[in-house]
C-alpha cells in the first residue's frame, strides 16, 4: 500500500466483519465460537489426562478404575477433536456464503448510491473498487476466522505455557521469545502483500481490459481486420507476468522467513526433547510428566504458530479491507440537499445561469459562463463541432454532475435543492451511447420505465413509436426472445422450446438504436425528453420517418435534441449553436441560415453540399469521363491518398 494510503485499523476491520457475520448468520458464529473454544482447550485437557494415565500405570499399583476414567476423557475429548473439523467447516462455509451475500449487497448498494458519473470516471476509484469487490468477497470471512484462531490459540497457548512454568519454566519463557519476531516478521509481510496488491491493481485491471477485447463480439471486427489479436495478447501477458513477478518476489521473502522460523522452532523442540530426557534419567520427573512438557511444548509452538498467523494475516485482511469500508462508507458524489424542495411539474422554463463546467480541477474549462433558458413546452435543438459541450449540457440537465460555478434552475428552483431521483423522474432520455442489453426485447425496452416492465401493452406501444416493433415480432420468440449472444434463455437442452429458440440472436446497429429509442419513449407524461443523437446509427430513410414521429410525439413538450444532423433540427422552435462552451448563436432554421457568415449557416452549407452531385468536369482535367459524375461521400468529399489514387471504398448503411 502506497505511502499516501490511509491503513485501517485492525480493530475497526475486525468489528465490521463480526457486525457483518453476526448480521449474516448469528447461529453460524455461534457454532464457529464454541468449536473455537472445543479446539482450543481439548488439546491441553487431552495432554494433562495423558499424563496422569501413565503416571498411574508407572505407579507400584495402578487403580484400574481411575485409568477407565482417563481413557474414557481421552475418547471423549478424541471425537469432539475429530468431530469438530467437520462441523467447523459447515458453520464457516455457511457464514462465509451468507457475509459474502451481505458484504456484496453493502458494496454494490454504495456504488448505486453514488448518484452522479463523477466517481466512475477515476481510475483510481476503479483500483479501489476491484480490491473492495475482492475484499468483500474474502476478508470478512478471513477477519472471522483471525478471531476464532486467536480465541482458539490464545486458549491453548495459556493452557499449555501454564503446564511449561510448572515443569521448565525457562524453556517456557524461550518458547515466548521465539514468538516475537515470528510475529514481527509476518505482520511485516502482511503490510507487503498489502501494498503489492494495490499497486499491481492497475496493471490486472489492464489484463482484464485485453481479455475483454479478445472475447468481445463488438470488438471483434477491428480486432482480426486489423489483426490485433496478437497485440493485445502481448499487452495481456505483460501485465499478467509484472503481476506475476511481484507476487513471486514476495512469496521468496516469506519463504526465507518461514525456512528460519521453522528451524528456530525445530532447535528449540530438540532442546526441550534432551532435557526431558536427561531429567527422566535423573529421575527429577516422571514418564507422565516428560509426556505432558513434550506436548505441551509442541501445543505451545503450535498454538503460538497459529496465533501469530492468525493475527498476519487478519492485519493483511484488514489493510485490503480497507478498501472496501472506503467504498461502503463513501459519501454521495452529488450533494443532497439539506433543506429538500418539492419539484413540481415544469410550467415555465429550465435555465442554465453562467454556468461554468469542467470535469476536474486540472481540467480545461468545457463549458464557460453558458446562459440558456429552455421555455417550457418548446423544443430546443443544440448543434455544434465535437467538443463544443453539447453532451456535457445534457450531463448537467440530467444532474450527472453538478455546475462548478453556476446554477441549472427548474421553474426557479435550484435543481441541487432537489433529490436527484425526484429530478430524474421528469426526465426521460435517449443518449447516443445507448446500451445494448443482454436481455430479452421486452425487458431492453421496459427497463426504460421499471413499473411498467411486465406491462406488454406499454412496451409494445413504445417499439410502434420508434419504428421497431415489426422488427422484434420477426424475432424467434418476439418480445421474449433473448437478444444475447453470451446467454440463453431458459434451458438449452430443450430443443423444441420456445426457450431454446429465443437463444443468441443479435441485432443490427439501426435496430439496436430503435430499441434504445423505444426505452426512451416507455416513460410518458415526462416534462423533459432528452433526445442526444437519437438516430445516429439509422439510414436516411429511417433517420427521416423516426424524426417526423419524434415531432410528433414532441408537440407540446419541451424538449432538447442534440443532433450533428443539422436536418433533423431544422424544425426545432429553437436553434442554439455552441462553441467554445458558450452559445454562439441562436434563433429558429430560418433566422440562422438567413445569415450567411453564421457558424449554423456555413455547417448546413457543408452538409447540404454533400448530398449534392458535382458538376461534370471537363475532358482532360482529371477527372471522370464525360458522362459520369462524381457524387461527394461525406461532408468534404471523398480523401485523396498521397499517390493522388482515390482508394476503394465501401459505405455500410
Amino acid at each position: 500500500m502506497g505511502a499516501t494510503e490511509p491503513r485501517a485499523s485492525v480493530v475497526r476491520a475486525m468489528k465490521a466483519a463480526y457486525a457483518l457475520a453476526w448480521r449474516a448468520c448469528p447461529g453460524m458464529l455461534l457454532l464457529q465460537l464454541a468449536v473455537a473454544v472445543v479446539d482450543g482447550t481439548a488439546p491441553v485437557a487431552t495432554a494433562w489426562l495423558t499424563k496422569v494415565a501413565l503416571d498411574e500405570l508407572t505407579a507400584a499399583r495402578p487403580r484400574t478404575g481411575a485409568l477407565l476414567w482417563d481413557a474414557a476423557g481421552i475418547g471423549v475429548l478424541g471425537i469432539a477433536m475429530a468431530s469438530s473439523s467437520a462441523v467447523a467447516a459447515y458453520a464457516q462455509g455457511r457464514a462465509r456464503r451468507a457475509v459474502g451475500l451481505l458484504s456484496q449487497d453493502r458494496l454494490f448498494g454504495a456504488v448505486n448510491r453514488m448518484n452522479g458519473l463523477a466517481r466512475l470516471e477515476e481510475p483510481r476509484f476503479h483500483d479501489r473498487l476491484r480490491l473492495a469487490q475482492q475484499s468483500a468477497e474474502n476478508a470478512p470471512d478471513q477477519l472471522v476466522q483471525m478471531g476464532l484462531t486467536t480465541l482458539r490459540g490464545s486458549l491453548g497457548v495459556t493452557g499449555f505455557l501454564g503446564t511449561l512454568i510448572a515443569i521448565n519454566p525457562v524453556m517456557a519463557g524461550a518458547a515466548l521469545a521465539a514468538a516475537a519476531p515470528a510475529m514481527a516478521a509476518h505482520l511485516a509481510l502482511g503490510r507487503r502483500r498489502a501494498g503489492m496488491l494495490w499497486r499491481i491493481s492497475p496493471g490486472l485491471r489492464r489484463k482484464l481490459f485485453y481479455q475483454m477485447l479478445l472475447t468481445d463480439l463488438q470488438a471483434a471486427k477491428e480486432v482480426r481486420l486489423f489483426g490485433l489479436g496478437g497485440f493485445l495478447h502481448g499487452r495481456m501477458l505483460t501485465e499478467l507476468r509484472a503481476a506475476n513477478d511481484a507476487e513471486d518476489r514476495l512469496e521468496r521473502g516469506v519463504v526465507r522467513v518461514q525456512v528460519l522460523l521453522a528451524a528456530l522452532g525445530a532447535l528449540l523442540a530438540a532442546v526441550g526433547l534432551l532435557w526431558a530426557v536427561h531429567a527422566a534419567a535423573q529421575k527429577t520427573i516422571s514418564v507422565g510428566d516428560v509426556s505432558v512438557f513434550i506436548g505441551a511444548l509442541a501445543g505451545l509452538q503450535s498454538g503460538l504458530g497459529s496465533l501469530v498467523q492468525g493475527v498476519a494475516m487478519g492485519h493483511q485482511s484488514a489493510l485490503v479491507f480497507h478498501h472496501f469500508l472506503t467504498v461502503v462508507g463513501s459519501e454521495d458524489d452529488l450533494a443532497a440537499p439539506s433543506r429538500p424542495r418539492r419539484l413540481a411539474p415544469l410550467a415555465h422554463a429550465i435555465e442554465l445561469r453562467d454556468v461554468w463546467f469542467r470535469y476536474s480541477e486540472d481540467a480545461p474549462w468545457v463549458l464557460r459562463g453558458l446562459d440558456l433558458t429552455i421555455p417550457h413546452g418548446t423544443s430546443l435543438a443544440v448543434v455544434g463541432l465535437n467538443g463544443a459541450g453539447k453532451s456535457t449540457l445534457v450531463k448537467l440537465l440530467c444532474r450527472f454532475y453538478d455546475p462548478q460555478r453556476g446554477a441549472v434552475l427548474w421553474d426557479g428552483v435550484d435543481v441541487r435543492d432537489v433529490p436527484v431521483e425526484e429530478l430524474r423522474r421528469r426526465i426521460g432520455a435517449v443518449f447516443q451511447d445507448y446500451m445494448d442489453y443482454d436481455l430479452t426485447a421486452a425487458e431492453n425496452i421496459g427497463l426504460g420505465d421499471l413499473e411498467a416492465i411486465d406491462d406488454a401493452e406499454r412496451i409494445r406501444a413504445a417499439a410502434e413509436r420508434a419504428g421497431v416493433h415489426e422488427t422484434v415480432e420477426r424475432l424467434p420468440a418476439g418480445y421474449a426472445t433473448m437478444l444475447s449472444r453470451l446467454f440463453h434463455a431458459g434451458d438449452e437442452e430443450d430443443g423444441d422450446g420456445e426457450a431454446a429458440r429465443a437463444h443468441g440472436v443479435h441485432l443490427s446497429g439501426g435496430q439496436w438504436q430503435r430499441l434504445a429509442l423505444a426505452r426512451g419513449l416507455m416513460r410518458r407524461g415526462r416534462d423533459l425528453m432528452i433526445l442526444d443523437e437519437p438516430s445516429s446509427g439509422l439510414d436516411a430513410e429511417a433517420e427521416a420517418a423516426v424524426h417526423d414521429r419524434l415531432r410528433e410525439l414532441r408537440a407540446g413538450s419541451t424538449s432538447v435534441l442534440v443532433s450533428h444532423r443539422l436536418s433533423a433540427v431544422r424544425r426545432a422552435d429553437r436553434i442554439v449553436v455552441v462553441q467554445d462552451g458558450r452559445i454562439l448563436e441562436s434563433g429558429d432554421h430560418a433566422s440562422l441560415i438567413a445569415s450567411p457568415d453564421g457558424v449554423y449557416a456555413t455547417l448546413f452549407g457543408r452538409q447540404a453540399e454533400g448530398y449534392r452531385e458535382d458538376p461534370a468536369p471537363e475532358p482532360g482535367d482529371g477527372g471522370p469521363p464525360p458522362g459520369e459524375s462524381g457524387a461527394a461521400t461525406g461532408e468534404s468529399g471523398a480523401a485523396m491518398g498521397e499517390s493522388g489514387a482515390a482508394p476503394t471504398t465501401v459505405a455500410a448503411g
